[in-house]
């Protein structure tokens, strides 16, 4: 017997009514979302848990745990730098490379190397970046938008280009310092954005009582992380609440509720969440993974999921 669920096969092989062998097959991407169309960005390769990037003119080769395949064929033509892990935790780069930047349409980033192989900018969140330019264009009208964990500012700069105003939340100084040079990059910093440095959870409780309300609402999550003053986030103990106080501040007439999530949650969780807490009619709630192509041999990355509430 065969039974599928969202690109799952499982296979059952019974005999004298008890099952013998069993197997799982994923069938792919056939619910996944994925960017084809980020001209300063692509995948090149990837083998035993690296992945070869070019970023514009610059080429990485950086750790990636989902990487579990051996290319034989894998050689990269060009290298700037590699990060290297390090027995003890954590690593480094094995060269510095200024400041570079790229390019998505219309929207500009600058990247840096940072500690735990970061550049600053996750490209499949494209997916999430038209979605978003689409809807608030499509509205007609004045949205107000809350983005969380807001980290560099990408999510913020792609409703700021639609003539949203954006409140940009993040616990970390430094992130809101590279969202506003983001922001300043893109020419945007005459527009309706407030940067606020604080714990998630404490700003938007204080927003629920002094009664805000937003037409959007963005999220990005980390599996675990400390606030400001050192309060614990925990995604299994606390995306509950969050998503639950989250949608107590949307206005009359949302747009959206985007979760994006990269700690190893299935999407049929983002969708059960989204489920019990949404609070408004004619909603359409889904979930997704979303994921990079591998230009060389035309395979996908899988790269986190996304939890989706649009309004009608």
């Amino acid at each position: 017997m065969i039974a599928t669920l969202r690109g799952v096969a499982i296979f059952l092989l019974y005999y004298k009514n008890k099952v013998i062998y069993d197997t799982i097959f994923y069938n792919g991407s056939d619910n996944m979302e994925i960017v084809n169309d980020f001209k300063d960005f692509e995948i090149i390769d990837a083998t035993n848990g690296m992945k070869y990037e070019r970023w514009n003119h610059t080429y990485l080769l950086r750790p990636d745990p989902l990487v579990i395949w051996n290319n034989e064929k894998f050689k990269p033509d060009k290298l700037d730098a590699t990060y290297i892990r390090s027995n003890k935790g954590g690593g480094y780069w094995d060269k510095k490379i200024n400041n570079f930047q790229v390019t998505y349409k219309d929207l500009k980033f600058n990247l840096k190397q940072m500690g735990f192989k970061h550049t600053g900018l996750f490209p499949e969140q494209a997916i999430n970046w038209n979605l978003m330019r689409q809807k608030i264009k499509e509205a007609k009208r004045d949205i107000k938008v809350l983005n969380l964990f807001a980290y560099t500012g990408a999510a913020s700069i792609a409703c700021l280009m639609e003539g949203a105003s954006v409140v940009h939340v993040d616990s970390s100084k430094g992130m809101v310092e590279w969202a506003k040079e983001n922001v300043k990059l893109n020419k945007l910093d005459n527009k309706p954005i407030r940067f606020i440095v604080d714990d998630v959870l404490k700003f938007v409780k204080r927003e629920i009582r002094r009664g805000n309300k937003y037409d959007a609402i963005i999220m990005d999550p980390p599996s675990y992380g400390k606030g400001v003053n050192g309060e614990i986030w925990s995604i299994q103990n606390n995306l509950y609440e969050l998503v639950q106080l989250c949608m107590t501040l949307l206005s009359d007439k949302p747009l959206f509720f985007i979760i994006n999530s990269y700690s190893g949650l299935s999407p049929t969780i983002l969708e059960n969440i989204l489920k019990l807490t949404n609070k408004h009619q004619n909603a359409l709630i889904s979930a997704t993974e979303i994921g990079l192509l591998i230009t060389k041999n035309n395979l996908v990355l899988p790269c986190g999921i996304r939890g989706l509430v649009e309004y009608e």
